[in-house]
């Protein structure tokens, strides 16, 4: 495992990270596994964004023994409301969140503490001009943080929070489709939502590739979310760019952006971390994106669920990030497999409970029809979700 510098922390991660967020669902067993196989390749940093208590018990007992092999990005202002996710800047939520995040890690202190998910001009004011900062660097005087990051997925916010002198690193969602995307407080501008967006690879966008330069110039580390994509970049039929990656090609493609330090993959099974840490063995041939991208025919990532669970909370329950993932899971394959059904009817609310309302639309960053969405999966007959 090669490791880096994480912007001017001081801290050196491992170039391959662990988002935890895929271990959502998993036991405490399973939890373990995926835990001790990234420890036995190398791996030193994780991202824990997640509120729902099982998963935050499951990796502090994974960890438990050996908590200072681990440099751990938790977040401020993610919190589990009615047994949902709620993204919220409201104190009285955001600090019971955080302690509850320690005490359920098992730790005292969290290396990098996030300032979560900021995407518009509007929310990151509220952030940085208010009591939330405040309290964030309070914790940072005591001790329990020992570094403010910041996690978003527009380069706007991106590029004034890595200006600020106050961020000192960020969490960023980066990959190939990404790049081409024009900036936004909801990812895609309404205009090319309406029309879609067609560009050359060689079009990096201006506003994302002025980040990687000032985060590089300012020694703003960067550690990158949603590096494959939610998976869509691993096959030609899902891929917005519509052509086929390999996860090391994703990898690759990440590690060689300015200030980038470590990609943070989603891991279901120990097998799938062996799949990531096959990057610092691969050949150059291995890890070469650039002839694949300029075949690519196309780009039009509107509309893709990523899966990352930002559109809760749903006022009738449902967990729309799974069943969208459900769905992706059943429709790539001719028939319905059994095992998609079973795990759809195991929820416990599906889109059969969808009222319509709307809500989460406004919350998703990457402009996915919710609603038309839940309609196509009642259209699979999946099955009853209760």
């Amino acid at each position: 495992m090669h490791y880096r510098d994480l912007g001017k922390t001081g801290l050196k991660v491992s170039e391959i990270g662990l988002g935890a967020e895929w271990l959502e669902r998993h036991t405490t067993e399973e939890v373990q596994a995926v835990v001790s196989c990234c420890e036995e390749q190398g791996i030193n940093i994780l991202d824990c964004w997640m509120p729902e208590p099982n998963v935050r018990s499951n990796l502090g007992k994974a960890i438990a023994g050996r908590r200072n092999r681990w440099i751990i990005q938790g977040h401020f202002g993610s919190t589990w409301q009615k047994g949902q996710y709620v993204r919220t800047r409201a104190m009285d939520k955001v600090k019971p969140a955080f302690e509850d995040l320690l005490t359920r890690l098992g730790t005292d202190y969290i290396d990098l503490g996030m300032m979560h998910y900021v995407d518009s001009v509007e929310d990151y004011e509220t952030v940085m001009n208010g009591p939330f900062l405040a309290y964030v660097q309070e914790q940072k005087n005591k001790g329990v943080i020992r570094h403010i990051g910041m996690s978003t997925h527009n380069a706007a916010i991106a590029k004034r929070a890595a200006l600020s002198g106050v961020v000192e690193m960020l969490l960023f969602s980066i990959n190939p489709a990404f790049d081409l995307l024009p900036p936004s407080e909801d990812i895609l501008d309404r205009q090319m939502k309406a029309e879609g967006y067609a560009g050359d690879f060689a079009g990096l966008h201006p506003e994302r590739a002025e980040l990687y330069r000032i985060c590089e110039q300012q020694g703003i580390g960067i550690t990158v979310m949603k590096g494959y994509a939610g998976g869509r970049l691993f096959q030609a039929e899902t891929s917005p760019l519509g052509v086929a990656l390999t996860p090391v090609q994703c990898l690759h493609y990440a590690l060689t952006r300015p200030a980038v330090a470590s990609v943070l993959v989603g891991y279901d099974t120990p097998e799938h971390v062996l799949e990531a840490v096959a990057y610092e063995t691969a050949t150059d041939e291995e890890k070469n994106y650039a002839d694949i991208l300029a075949r690519a025919p196309r780009h039009a990532f509107h509309g893709q669920c990523t899966y990352c669970g930002h559109c809760a909370p749903c006022p009738a329950g449902i967990d729309i990030a799974m069943v969208n993932k459900l769905h992706d899971l059943a429709t790539m394959q001719e028939s319905v497999p059994a095992s998609i059904a079973a795990h759809y009817q195991a929820l416990g609310a599906g889109a059969e409970d969808c009222t319509d309302c709307g809500s989460c639309e406004p919350r998703c960053p990457f402009g996915v029809p919710v609603r038309e969405r839940m309609e196509e999966v009642r259209k699979l007959h999946l099955g009853t979700a209760h």
